[in-house]
């Protein structure tokens, strides 16, 4: 059974920017390795295993936040590509149930 808990948070100066750090580097991270899976599906027809290693030594920046943030960036593009493939669908619909809200994931 799993179980969530909510919590208003009430964040300092520094910690405000140590959390838009993080949200920024999950978006740019996420988008970065669909772009290149992309870029690599097109050239060789084989889906691309990339992990957030690999763009840590190109862009430092990424090493400044939580490296379980990032790892779950990669995850929940996994499981994107998972879904949007596997699992047949009618049409690809985009609505704004789908954009997601500024959350953290953290495993405890």
């Amino acid at each position: 059974m799993n179980i969530a808990y909510r919590f208003r948070i009430y964040p300092t100066e520094e910690q405000k920017i140590l959390l838009g750090k993080t949200f920024g580097c999950c978006r740019f991270l996420y988008n970065q390795m669909l772009n290149d899976k992309i870029r690599e599906y097109k050239k060789t027809k084989k889906l691309l295993k990339n992990t957030p290693a690999m763009y840590k030594k190109e862009y430092s920046f990424l090493k400044e936040v939580d490296s379980l943030a990032l790892a779950n960036v990669q995850f929940n593009l996994e499981k994107a590509y998972k879904n949007f493939f596997v699992i047949p669908r009618l049409d690809f619909h985009v609505s704004s149930q789908n954009i997601t809200p500024k959350t953290a994931t953290q495993q405890m």
